[in-house]
């Protein structure tokens, strides 16, 4: 049986900034905890890829596991916990502690990291969805949506888009959420800067569903100045 300080040691954590720290931060903001009593950290997610791919950012040697949620006995979600104290106290520093839900006001992460982060926000507690406008003929809409339970938090991020993204974006008030939305353009600008390249750390099916949509617009786009040429 390992000591506590052997668990404390085997779960010492990268805390220098790149692509896949930013990310497991992004998707810690959204989807997971923080303990209050002890320095143990976890992540809930339908998506056991999700999970797979929050431990491979952290090269965390625990496993996923199902659990129920909410008080269900069903076990229909994957949970990852483990204990460091030093990743812990890194996380408090930032902006992240114990009962964030509705607490949590910003994350100071380096802009060079936020399009990391956001993407992990996003695969964590972001929507898209796409519905035909009709107002106009066969025009086809997107738009991409973040949601918190953190009136500050929420507010921050907003303005952190804005700054970095050039994105305007309104806050929609739900049941005890707050979403931001974007419209298609500043969508697309959103989808451009979270996948800035391949092989990142990604929820695959959340990226594909976007992906889909940005092909399906341009190629419509093609399809109507090939019918404007036609018809000269």
């Amino acid at each position: 049986m390992k000591s506590e300080a052997g668990r404390e040691l085997r779960n010492l954590i990268d805390t220098h900034w790149r692509p896949e720290l930013a990310y497991a931060v992004g998707l810690i903001t959204s989807d997971g905890w923080l303990s209050k009593d002890v320095a143990e950290i976890g992540m809930v997610s339908k998506d056991r890829e999700l999970i797979d791919t929050f431990a491979k950012c952290l090269n965390l040697v625990r496993k996923p596991f199902p659990s129920g949620r909410g008080g269900e006995i069903a076990k229909k979600y994957w949970s990852i916990r483990f204990k460091s104290r030093q990743f812990y106290q890194f996380l408090i520093e930032i902006g992240i502690g114990p009962a964030k839900s509705k607490t949590i006001e910003r994350v100071a992460v380096p802009d060079e990291f936020f399009a990391d982060f956001l993407r992990g926000v996003y695969d964590g507690d972001g929507t898209f969805w796409t519905e035909w406008d009709t107002r106009w003929k066969k025009s086809f809409v997107y738009h991409l949506g973040i949601s918190s339970a953190s009136s500050a938090f929420t507010h921050w991020l907003k303005q952190k888009l804005t700054s970095l993204y050039n994105v305007k974006g309104y806050v929609v008030q739900g049941d005890g959420v707050l979403t931001i939305r974007y419209a298609k353009g500043d969508s697309h600008k959103l989808f451009d800067a979270m996948y800035y390249k391949d092989q990142l750390p990604l929820l695959q099916r959340k990226h594909r569903k976007i992906k889909q949509a940005l092909d399906f617009d341009q190629q419509l786009k093609e399809d109507r100045v090939h019918a404007a040429v036609a018809q000269r």
